[in-house]
């Protein structure tokens, strides 16, 4: 670090101490301890996309390119009056940093909003951290959105990792997905750890196991209630050796069998009607966002949730417009502003733009969906198959 430029000694009255932190291989991390430094530090928050709002722009994208910023963080200059605040202590003398390090509370922050300036207008690429995702329909569209990258990387001083590139393919793998032709799966690297993850016995573990999983609970349905098992033995008060039983050991081959069927979903297309399909159980309620793709529907995320004690005791309507509800809060970064179409089993709430409804609760949620531009439809139960799994499958 020192020989590179990113940090020189120091004589600063500010000392972070120095911690080394063991990595998954058994080598050692040598972190810097700024927790003192970021109490003091004035909190400068910038938000990052949600990987839902980056996916929703790949739309009709069919060739990639993947940039890989070379140590993100040192590529950033510290301003020479804050220079002293970076100094920590070693056993060969005290240093401080020219480059941002890790661990401030603002390194994240400063990073994020240094991206998001240098791609301004940039519409055919997104970022995740020190990640840049080049997406276009056509390959002369591709080598000008490069061009005016490396131009804009190169103008910003930035450089790349070339070992970790990837240009010009019609399939990648971005932030724990991979995409090709339209459609996104999971990370094949991420499945394996998942199938060959041994059974958990902690509750340590358990939630290892579900954090790793849950990642891709968008392409299981039902994740929520498939998994309960599992998440209720993590609760306060119950055992830190899990109690391993039948329904543990069912929740937890299902959720291994269901990634081992490497389950696709579509991008979603703006140019196309979204289908949202929803139903609700005695136990939960489910969702589907689809689209059509060649006459037939294609799922776009699945979602689904198991219902409170409160929520067990509502009418079968009650249950059934809350699916709806919560649906489309769910979905709303796709459906709000647009039109598209409410397909329901529950034939009475086709009427919801217009009957007058007695029950409060129901009225309630009638004008909330008021907010939406939405065509609702009737459907049979047995075409209901997606969601009315969703919602039961927990029972």
């Amino acid at each position: 670090m020192l020989k590179m430029g990113v940090i020189r000694e120091s004589s600063s009255p500010y000392s972070s101490p120095v911690v080394v932190v063991k990595k998954k291989d058994g080598t050692n991390r040598v972190c810097i301890d700024f927790r003192k430094v970021n109490k003091i530090t004035v909190f400068d928050p910038e938000p990052m996309p949600t990987a839902a709002d980056l996916f929703r722009r790949l739309t009709g994208s069919k060739i990639f390119s993947k940039i890989d910023l070379s140590k993100g963080y040192w590529q950033i200059p510290v301003r020479e009056e804050d220079i002293p605040k970076t100094a920590f202590a070693t056993p060969d003398g005290t240093y401080e940093c020219l480059r941002m390090p890790f661990g401030m509370v603002n390194s994240g922050a400063t990073l994020k909003r240094g991206m998001r300036k240098m791609l301004k207008g940039m519409k055919n690429v997104v970022y995740y951290w020190d990640d840049l995702l080049v997406h276009t329909e056509t390959f002369a569209e591709h080598l000008e959105t490069l061009r005016e990258l490396f131009s804009r990387l190169t103008k910003a001083n930035l450089t790349v990792r070339p070992s970790k590139c990837i240009l010009g393919t019609d399939n990648v793998d971005f932030i724990g997905h991979s995409l090709k032709e339209g459609q996104k799966g999971l990370l094949l690297e991420n499945v394996t750890k998942i199938l060959n993850a041994p059974r958990p016995e902690t509750k340590k573990q358990v939630r290892s196991f579900l954090g790793l999983a849950g990642y891709y609970r968008e392409f299981i349905p039902n994740f929520a209630a498939i998994t309960a098992p599992l998440s209720d033995m993590t609760r306060k008060g119950c055992p830190n050796r899990i109690l391993w039983g039948p329904a543990q050991e069912k929740a937890y081959q299902t959720v291994r069998d269901l990634m081992s069927r490497d389950p696709v979903l579509r991008l979603p297309d703006t140019a196309k009607e979204f289908i949202l399909r929803t139903d609700a159980s005695d136990e939960g309620i489910g969702a589907m966002l689809m689209q059509e793709h060649g006459g037939k529907p294609f799922p776009v995320s699945y979602a689904s949730k198991k219902l409170s004690g409160a929520e067990k005791n509502y009418s079968t309507m009650e249950k059934e417009c809350l699916a709806i509800v919560w649906g489309i809060k769910k979905f709303e970064l796709y459906l709000q502003g647009v039109k598209f179409v409410l397909q329901t089993d529950h034939k009475p709430l086709t009427y919801l733009n217009s009957a007058k409804f007695v029950n409060n609760r129901i009225m309630r949620w009638v004008m909330y969906l008021q907010n939406f531009d939405m065509r609702v439809e009737s459907i049979k139960g047995s075409d209901n198959v997606g969601a009315d799994f969703l919602s039961r499958v927990c029972e």
